[in-house]
């Protein structure tokens, strides 16, 4: 019953914090306090027992080692990537020796619990700065600092917290400075040298086709638990520092199958992220909260948040090409997230066991780093960015991937909307009605690793995959649905929707259909030369939208903004438009004028019959494409 609820209520609040698009952290704390200390539901440390502390580390484990999997050198290129080598060296260590001395000062712990706790605390968790950097929209080189740094900070954190745990566990069985420092760097090469080891079989293993597909997911599990526990034996707790370096090893390998592993790896960390926070807060006590609220650890987050934080970038990032307003947000930014509260609760325990009492308040200080560095950094990013020109001020816009001469005539529309737009083509020479028409275009394969270093998904809010390919709009749709979200993505069919259904694609592989009637795009494009024109017209009470669907004829409503929220049509969800509604619509030339606003009727009809006129000149002059290749 105990597993259960823990799986609902850790899951459940990723649920809400989905929904009321909130920081899924926070409220998986809020739950965890609920069901543990104030309603006494659950009491995980005595309903787990023995297992209460290996339940723990095997989730830390985990959460590295996908953390580690995101860690991909040549990604860190350019002024980005010697800034982000600055945040690690000397950053970390100036961010590690002040958090210490206000930990120690401040938060009344002891040094050596101190140390400890301070080198957890350097990290600045992925799973909380992606959604800040999605929801401020930063501009590309903060946001990639900020990025890179909790990305590359997050297994650094376990390896201090590691390395100072050894060191003063050795030091209590009897062994000198010296010895328990050569230790500990033996038990270090060792436990990463077992992690890059295992890595490299993982990778030849899958390469070689020595495990089928449906058995990769399980073994690479499996894989992780075994190397964890082996390092573990080779020296007491390096088993997380064995599999962080598994994980890197692994992503920088260029393993075939690393998204769909990757996404397995997302899946089971989310679960056991779920776990180990309803866990933890489930298993803090009145005392342990009631010690922790109180001057101490108010004066400790908010040194960590207003001097330690600042004076560790600007002492790192002198000298750098950085603006000022560049260094002061990304001063200001730094929430902790996962990691730092799942290894700070497994070390708690292990502190305890070793005679230190005052490891427990680590649990509850990493809890107020959270709180208040989520809270706080939540709420300021967006007004900061836009203060500091750092934002961008457009809302989330298209990605249209296929250059044709119709997805072009939607991009001008769109960008008539004021509509953030640009057009991807591996094709140079299918790029140039886009060019000549003056809509933004990326020259470049959507799918290829080098895409994510130029251009920034961020700015996008829909993508429409709408190349001649459909098996590449397929494949276009399928790997940026787990980045994008499926519910904004769509494609068109190549084929009409009357083809032989043995020779089309799976629906799992596909995007959401573009238009409610799923029209192909050999026929958009007819309908293009036959004159067919984008069209966009705002519904009233005057003018509603009975009367508009019966004027549209043959015509297709594609786009609707309401309250300028923005519907897609498709074939699963067709739109059902209101009076105050602006409708974007894919109309013939023989269809009725659809009214617009009154002041811009004589506007708008000019303007779509210069349109009508101009296509057709261009279907008598449309030439059939040579298939040379155009230099760029």
């Amino acid at each position: 019953m105990s597993f259960a609820l823990i799986g609902v209520i850790g899951v459940g609040a990723q649920w809400f914090a989905w929904r009321l698009n909130l920081p899924a952290i926070v409220l998986m704390s809020l739950a965890g306090l609920l069901v543990g200390p104030v309603l006494g539901l659950i009491s995980p440390e005595e309903d787990f027992g023995e297992f209460y502390s290996p339940i723990i580390a095997v989730a830390v484990a985990v959460i590295l080692f996908e953390g580690g999997l995101s860690l991909k050198f040549e990604e860190i290129k350019g002024s980005v990537g010697s800034a982000v080598l600055r945040l690690v060296i000397p950053g970390v260590f100036i961010a590690w020796i002040l958090g210490s001395l206000a930990a120690y000062y401040l938060a009344g712990l002891s040094w050596t619990v101190s140390i400890l706790f301070a080198g957890i605390m350097v990290v600045t968790g992925p799973t909380v700065i992606m959604p800040l950097l999605r929801q401020a929209r930063l501009a590309q080189k903060p946001a990639a600092l900020l990025k890179w740094e909790g990305i590359i900070n997050d297994p650094i954190g376990a390896v201090l917290a590691v390395g100072v745990y050894e060191y003063i566990s050795l030091q209590q069985g009897g062994y000198s400075g010296a010895e328990a420092v050569g230790s500990v760097f033996l038990g270090t090469i060792l436990a990463v040298g077992w992690g890059i080891i295992l890595g490299r079989m993982i990778v030849i293993a899958f390469i070689r086709g020595w495990v089928p597909e449906y058995l990769k997911p399980p073994v690479l599990l499996t894989t992780v638990l075994v190397g964890f526990e082996v390092a573990n034996l080779l020296q007491e707790e390096a088993g997380l520092l064995a599999v962080t370096a598994m994980g890197v090893t692994i992503a920088n390998s260029k393993l075939p199958s690393i998204n769909q592993i990757r996404h397995f790896k997302e899946n089971i960390a989310v679960l056991f992220v779920s776990g180990v926070f309803v866990i933890l807060t489930a298993n803090l006590t009145w005392d342990t909260i009631s010690a922790a609220l109180n001057w101490q650890t108010l004066a400790f987050v908010s040194a960590m948040i207003f001097i330690v934080r600042p004076v560790t970038i600007i002492l790192s990032l002198l000298g750098t090409d950085l603006k000022w307003s560049e260094r002061l947000l990304v001063a200001w930014i730094a929430p902790r997230g996962i990691v730092a509260v799942a290894v700070s609760g497994f070390f708690a325990g292990v502190l305890v066991d070793l005679g230190m009492p005052d490891g427990e308040q680590m649990i509850p200080l990493a809890f107020a780093m959270v709180f208040a560095t989520v809270v706080i950094h939540g709420f300021t990013i967006t007004p900061l960015a836009k203060m500091l020109n750092l934002a961008s001020s457009s809302k989330p816009g298209f990605l249209i991937v296929g250059s044709t001469t119709w997805s072009v005539a939607l991009a001008k529309k769109l960008m008539d909307l004021g509509k953030h737009v640009v057009i991807a083509d591996d094709s140079w020479r299918a790029l140039r009605p886009a060019r000549q028409a003056g809509v933004p275009t990326y020259y470049g394969e959507i799918l290829s690793e080098v895409t994510e270093h130029h251009l920034d998904l961020n700015q996008f809010g829909f993508l429409l995959a709408v190349g001649g390919n459909e098996a590449h709009n397929s494949l276009v749709c399928t790997d940026l649905a787990p980045e994008m979200g499926r519910a904004v993505i769509f494609q068109v069919s190549t084929r009409a929707k009357e083809d032989n259904e043995r020779r089309s694609l799976s629906y799992a592989l596909q995007g959401r259909t573009l238009f409610a009637s799923r029209t192909g795009l050999d026929e958009l494009l007819r309908r293009h030369y036959a004159g067919w024109v984008f069209q966009v017209t705002r519904l009233s009470e005057e003018y509603p939208p009975e009367r508009y669907l019966k004027d549209l004829g043959e015509g297709e409503p594609m786009m609707m903004i309401r309250k300028e929220q923005i519907f897609i049509a498709s074939g699963d969800s067709p739109l059902k438009p209101e009076a105050g509604d602006t409708i974007l619509a894919y109309v013939p030339p023989e269809a009725l004028k659809v009214r617009a606003e009154p002041e811009n009727d004589e506007e708008s009809s000019r303007d779509e019959k210069g349109e009508i006129e101009r296509k057709k000149e261009e279907a008598l002059n449309h030439l059939p494409n040579d298939g040379k290749p155009e230099t760029p």
